[in-house]
């Protein structure tokens, strides 16, 4: 077997940047921003942030809150024909 080359953010590098006008601190808003359950969120990430961040397959999908933990909510999307369970910082959310 081959041993896989690379990390976590291999070939990441236009997903983690952001764009000149928004770079600085993390607004308050969007990190303290609250979902309800069944709330439609997409998945918009923060690189400033790497606490509760999800996996970089899972970029701009689309998901619904079903409940929270700790200071992460847990979102549902559809992979393939599997639904999936990942726990996102709301600053990685946004509202649909």
């Amino acid at each position: 077997m081959v041993t896989r080359i690379g990390s976590f953010n291999r070939k990441s590098r236009n997903k983690l940047t952001k764009h000149i006008r928004r770079r600085g601190k993390i607004s308050t808003t969007k990190y303290m921003q609250s979902f309800e359950d069944g709330n439609k969120v997409k998945f918009k990430l923060e690189p400033a942030l790497k606490s509760g961040m999800y996996n970089l397959r899972f970029h701009s999908k689309v998901g619904v809150v079903k409940g929270r933990q700790g200071a992460c909510y847990k979102v549902i999307i559809k992979d393939g024909s599997k639904n999936k369970m990942l726990k996102v910082h709301p600053v990685h959310l946004e509202r649909v």
